[in-house]
């Protein structure tokens, strides 16, 4: 458990130092986009000022440096209107092809949008306060400044997709390392298990010739064979196993009688099935294991003392199967993590079995598992969905 938390903690760490990377960018772009745009702005206050200054030019003015201050602006987008709004002039502005035969309708309601929006300067072309003596010299940002505008947003758009992938990457590399150390654990499992289970039931078959009538020798032989199912079921995973069609009431039978001798009197074991038999692709010996996991964490959060309720039905064309409890239950924040490898919230315990469950469940059988619902100091259900 204090694994899963420090994890989830990095994850906290990491997502909160990416929004304070991308608000810090996003706000020094923001601050460099308002300062070009007001030097973009003083720009156009001192072309207005040359094309002012042209308009009252006589022979004897010299217009050199007038000439080459309305020369230099070759980004900004600029249309002169009069004041009828129509068009006198205008510098870098794209025509598009679509618009090309209307050129000068296209441009004229250019202007008429930048003007609406406040983006222009009034100079007076004569000598009179006359509004017929006046010009509005409309201008828009330049490409550049657009592109940077928008450039903080596509480097974030990249980034992300790069974590997406980088995160992702990661969690395919940890989950195919995980089914290694699974596959090699079991296989290895296994192999130590097979030769003293051979012995064992050598040694059963000798007790067996040597004390014929002793009652305990035949326990001893089911515990011996359970063992040996045990190996079986271990050997299995990292292999696909073949499903076979399978009564899901005599699995849900097995596991029951299973629990029963082996759990106290305290614990009662209600099933609730329907009368016509279920029957699915499983492998049963598997399937066996998950329901037993279910029960035995059954067993555990109830603390040896309550009841399991495991009721199997059809629903929507799946076969269904909820194990429930009245134990402890589980804690909201735990829900999400109660099938992730090396979570548990017993003292004793590895925190592998509800893993390999849904290993089984949903990559052997293509099924699914969850926990239905849960409430602390009420019980835990958990449900199993599995295709006919």
């Amino acid at each position: 458990m204090q694994w899963t938390d420090r994890i989830r903690q990095v994850k906290i760490i990491l997502v909160a130092a990416a929004m304070i990377i991308a608000v810090v960018s996003l706000v020094v772009s923001h601050i460099l986009v308002d300062d070009m745009k007001v030097e973009e702005k003083n720009n156009m206050e001192v072309w207005a000022k040359a094309l002012h200054a042209l308009n009252k030019a006589d022979e004897n003015t010299d217009l050199t440096l007038v000439l080459s201050v309305i020369e230099s602006n070759n980004t900004i987008p600029v249309i002169v209107l009069d004041y009828k709004d129509n068009v006198m002039d205008y510098r870098n502005v794209r025509i598009h092809a679509s618009n090309a035969e209307d050129s000068l309708i296209y441009v004229s309601e250019y202007g008429k949008r930048l003007k609406d929006n406040g983006k222009y300067i009034v100079i007076n072309i004569g000598d009179s306060n006359r509004e017929a003596d006046t010009q509005k010299v409309c201008y828009d940002e330049s490409v550049m400044l657009k592109r940077l505008a928008s450039y903080p947003y596509i480097q974030l758009g990249v980034v992300l997709i790069f974590v997406v992938v980088a995160i992702f990457a990661l969690l395919s590399s940890k989950r195919a390392e995980q089914n290694k150390v699974w596959v090699g654990l079991s296989k290895e499992t296994a192999h130590q298990l097979g030769t003293p289970i051979s012995s064992l039931m050598a040694w059963v078959e000798i007790l067996k010739e040597t004390y014929p009538d002793d009652l305990l020798i035949p326990e001893m032989d089911k515990d011996v064979k359970r063992l040996q199912l045990i190996a079986d079921r271990f050997s299995k995973i990292g292999s696909l196993p073949e499903p076979v069609p399978s009564s899901l009431n005599d699995v849900i039978d097995h596991v029951v009688d299973y629990m029963d001798r082996r759990t106290s009197k305290n614990v009662t074991m209600i099933k609730e099935m329907t009368d016509d038999n279920i029957m699915v692709n499983i492998n049963p010996q598997l399937f066996e294991w998950v329901i037993e996991n279910l029960c035995k964490n059954a067993v555990d959060a109830m603390e040896g003392k309550g009841e399991i309720h495991i009721r199997v039905e059809k629903q929507h064309g799946k076969a269904v199967i909820e194990v429930s409890d009245n134990g402890k239950g589980i804690k909201k924040k735990d829900i999400k993590n109660v099938f992730t490898p090396g979570f548990t919230t017993k003292k004793r315990g590895w925190g592998l079995g509800l893993s390999l469950a849904k290993r089984i469940v949903e990559e052997y059988h293509h099924g699914r598992i969850y926990v239905k619902n849960s409430e602390v100091g009420v019980g835990t259900t958990f449900r199993i969905e599995v295709n006919y």
